[in-house]
């Protein structure tokens, strides 16, 4: 039991270290501050028929090229994932960003409208990046 009681022990003066800086604080309420000002964002994401819409696309254009799409949620943020490319939208107290991840981890972000259409996002998101340059 020694060591159970000296872990439980260094926890609990871990926290009150913790709880007693005040740039620990700050930054705490600042988070809860940002998490606050995106929920309703987030039960717009969550509810919105942009969303199913964005489901139901997903999986059509996921057969279209033969992969399955995983879709999940951590949190508040929406993931897709198919052939080593991820789309995380995330709520933010100014609206919905969308990241789109390629296999090599570049990254692009674009604001999403849930009054739009969820298969331009699709496209964006699943189109190969090369294509302007054998179109162009």
């Amino acid at each position: 039991m020694g060591f159970l009681d000296n872990l439980e022990n260094s926890l609990k003066s871990l926290e009150s270290r913790e709880e007693r800086d005040p740039a620990e604080q700050k930054r705490r309420e600042e988070d809860r501050a940002k998490v606050a000002a995106a929920a309703p964002w987030a039960e717009k994401l969550r509810t919105s028929d942009y969303t199913r819409k964005l489901f139901d696309e997903a999986a059509i254009a996921g057969h279209k090229i033969r992969t399955k799409v995983y879709m999940s949620w951590f949190e508040s943020t929406l993931r897709l994932e198919a052939r080593g490319r991820r789309l995380e939208l995330r709520p933010t107290p100014d609206g919905i960003m969308a990241d789109l991840v390629e296999p090599d981890g570049e990254t692009r972000s674009e604001r999403v409208d849930l009054d739009g259409e969820p298969r331009t996002l699709l496209e964006k998101w699943l189109a190969p990046r090369d294509s302007s340059a054998k179109e162009g």
